[in-house]
């Protein structure tokens, strides 16, 4: 199985500030995704040209079942993330992660079945300041809990962790059962990347044999971040 996880930054141009979601999406048709996770996915803006971006997305790349949910509310239209799967979800919610005085930030939470394998899929977002991004994930290991997810189920987290020091993965997913590749990939800023913000974890039934980013001149163009591609292999229980 193929993920991507992309902050496409509203399909705006990280470095010539344009509006292009042609380039996002011609950067994920080479990348040939399963599941898609996308953060900062507008709806109704301007400066989007008020396009539901996550349809223009998924219809171009033919992805059948999409779930998005907006964060952030504009003066004229919202962002927020989005899943996308060529899987039937069977169910979505969105876990509220905004701290008091904080940005708002959400975890888009979707479960499907492929391969024989039951997914709980997590898509993040998180803040920007070191103290508030562990909360935010303190609170998405809440939610598995009180939501009843098996110790042993294939579970997925991934996204734009904002995680600058990368103290995330050993402090808090680590000591839940959360594994990743050894060497994340840099990802931001996409022109010249030294931060490893983009991330996938996995718990379970999962084997997690690589995670790369995107190495098209496109991608460096196309968003302020650059998209991360894990293969994966599903152990059918």
């Amino acid at each position: 199985m193929r993920l991507v996880t992309y902050n496409i930054h509203k399909g705006i141009g990280g470095v010539d500030r344009r509006y292009r979601i042609r380039r996002i999406i011609q950067v994920l048709e080479r990348m040939r995704p399963d599941l898609l996770f996308l953060q900062e996915v507008d709806e109704g803006a301007p400066r989007s040209r008020r396009e539901r971006q996550v349809d223009v997305i998924g219809d171009a790349l033919g992805f059948r079942e999409r779930v998005y949910v907006p964060n952030v509310t504009l003066k004229e239209g919202h962002y927020g993330n989005a899943i996308l799967a060529r899987e039937h979800f069977d169910y979505e919610e969105n876990v509220d992660l905004t701290l008091r005085w904080k940005k708002r930030r959400s975890a888009l939470h979707a479960r499907l079945t492929t391969q024989g394998v039951r997914l709980w899929l997590f898509n993040v977002h998180l803040g920007l300041a070191e103290f508030e991004r562990r909360r935010q994930l303190e609170r998405v290991l809440r939610y598995q809990v009180q939501h009843h997810c098996p110790r042993d189920a294939a579970v997925i987290v991934a996204g734009d962790f904002n995680d600058v020091w990368g103290s995330l993965g050993p402090k808090v997913l680590t000591p839940a059962g959360y594994r990743t590749t050894r060497k994340p990939a840099a990802t931001f800023p996409a022109v010249r990347p030294l931060r490893c913000l983009d991330r996938v974890f996995v718990r379970g039934p999962i084997q997690l044999r690589r995670c790369s980013r995107s190495r098209m001149k496109l991608a460096q163009a196309a968003s302020d971040h650059l998209p991360v591609l894990a293969t994966m292999d599903l152990a059918d229980r």
